[in-house]
């Protein structure tokens, strides 16, 4: 990994953090999109900052945005931004909402970052070196058996149809009373920290995941689709994330057996 790559992904970071800041729980505007979700003037103004960035220094990269699109489809090298994931914690001004930004090569996700700007705390993993946690490193937590485990989703309401199932199997596999509801993209940065076991969701898009995974992996947990298979651009959006790579076969087992 290029160290330049690097540091313009954290430069990317801070121009995002910069746009949003000012708008949270603050005075703002938002609308609904087409898929039902809402849009803010502080998504629009995070994205339109890190995409000016990408788009004067390196022209020849690609970019798939949550709120203004692709440009450079073809490319090898694709920056994909999520300003605010986590939309509705940003309305409801819980700083549980993140900025996420991945480069992908041919399809697959090399850096990624999780940056909670309200916090300061931004977490960073690139393919072969380890994550780090505003510049230390971190690590999963071991997880004894998956009866202990602390599980999180963002909603039990993003599941449908044959996902329900599955979800709720694992949730009764998993230590009483020890299910997190909320937190979107922060529960895979408390995965790598070590705060968290099991990440269960459903419906994501590429712009959601893709910087989760350099994260995740990074910190020596296993980052992968319903069926233990790795995430790329063309995975389904049935995402898992597990602290302890011994317990996986232990959380698809719950799921599916």
């Amino acid at each position: 990994m290029n160290a330049s790559d690097i540091a313009l992904a954290q430069r990317l970071a801070d121009a995002a953090g910069a746009a949003i800041r000012p708008l949270f729980r603050a005075d703002w505007t938002a609308e609904r999109k087409e898929d039902m979700t809402f849009v803010t003037e502080a998504d629009r103004a995070a994205e339109a900052a890190m995409r000016a960035i990408i788009e004067g220094e390196l022209p020849a990269d690609g970019i798939i945005g949550e709120e203004y699109g692709n440009r450079n489809p073809g490319a090898g090298r694709q920056w994909v931004l999520d300003p605010i994931d986590g939309t509705t914690s940003f309305i409801a001004g819980r700083a549980i909402f993140g900025t996420l930004i991945a480069l992908m090569q041919d399809g697959w996700p090399v850096l990624g970052v999780i940056d909670q700007p309200i916090l300061g705390e931004r977490w960073l993993g690139v393919t072969g070196e380890g994550t780090t946690f505003n510049g230390r490193a971190v690590h999963g937590a071991p997880c004894r058996e998956l009866a202990d485990a602390v599980l999180a989703t963002t909603s039990p309401h993003l599941f449908s149809g044959g996902q329900v199932e599955p979800f709720m199997k694992l949730a009764g596999a998993v230590a009483h009373r020890k299910i997190i509801y909320g937190g979107d993209c922060y529960n895979y940065g408390l995965v790598a920290s070590g705060h968290v076991d099991v990440v269960c969701e459903a419906g994501l898009k590429l712009h959601d995941f893709a910087a989760l995974v350099p994260v995740v992996e990074g910190a020596g947990c296993v980052m992968c689709d319903w069926h233990g298979e790795p995430l790329n651009a063309e995975s389904s959006g049935e995402v898992l994330a597990v602290s302890d790579p011994a317990r996986l076969e232990d959380v698809l087992e719950a799921m599916h057996g």
